[in-house]
């Protein structure tokens, strides 16, 4: 298989939609994996002779198709003014994997809404992992500031939830 026809199929697996393509044939494997990151797409093609360890194989990549320097660069400077703000702030986070909710039931309010003053016990929120919905309670006295996730939300472990102005 020649490089011609590798762009080719990259070209057709972005097309279609696919995450992920593998293609083996006698001497040849060829993974490519898709996805946007920073509005480009990306794909990564691995190519192992049969023969060779997998230690001694590196991926070769294929540069973004939409530079995104000027973004990142903006981005960034804005992160710097953004951490320099919140510094001052405690930031509450999620202490298990599952979805945040802001309300304990749909026709109830939220718990918490920017500007509100909490104490440390508080519910703020509640996460919903396994069929079990897990109140998270402020861990300290404060005022809201942010709240970092959107209601209905999937929220990883040790992810930023609330930021709380402890002052």
């Amino acid at each position: 298989m020649d490089i011609k026809q590798i762009q080719n199929l990259i070209k057709f697996v972005a097309k279609s939609g696919a995450s992920e393509v593998k293609l083996e044939m006698d001497d040849v494997k060829i993974t490519i994996k898709t996805g946007s990151e920073d509005s480009g797409e990306r794909a990564v093609i691995q190519q192992v002779p049969m023969g060779m360890p997998q230690q001694q194989v590196m991926p070769q990549q294929q540069q973004p198709v939409q530079p995104a320097a000027q973004q990142t660069e903006a981005t960034s400077e804005s992160a710097n003014n953004e951490t320099k703000e919140n510094d001052k702030y405690v930031t509450v986070k999620s202490p298990i994997i599952g979805t945040f909710y802001r309300k304990p039931s749909p026709d109830k309010p939220a718990f918490v809404e920017v500007g509100d003053s909490v104490n440390e016990g508080d519910v703020l929120c509640t996460i919903e992992a396994m069929k079990l919905f897990n109140e998270i309670e402020s861990e300290i006295s404060g005022k809201i500031v942010k709240v970092l996730v959107d209601d209905s939300s999937p929220v990883e472990f040790d992810q930023p939830l609330f930021l709380v102005d402890p002052s």
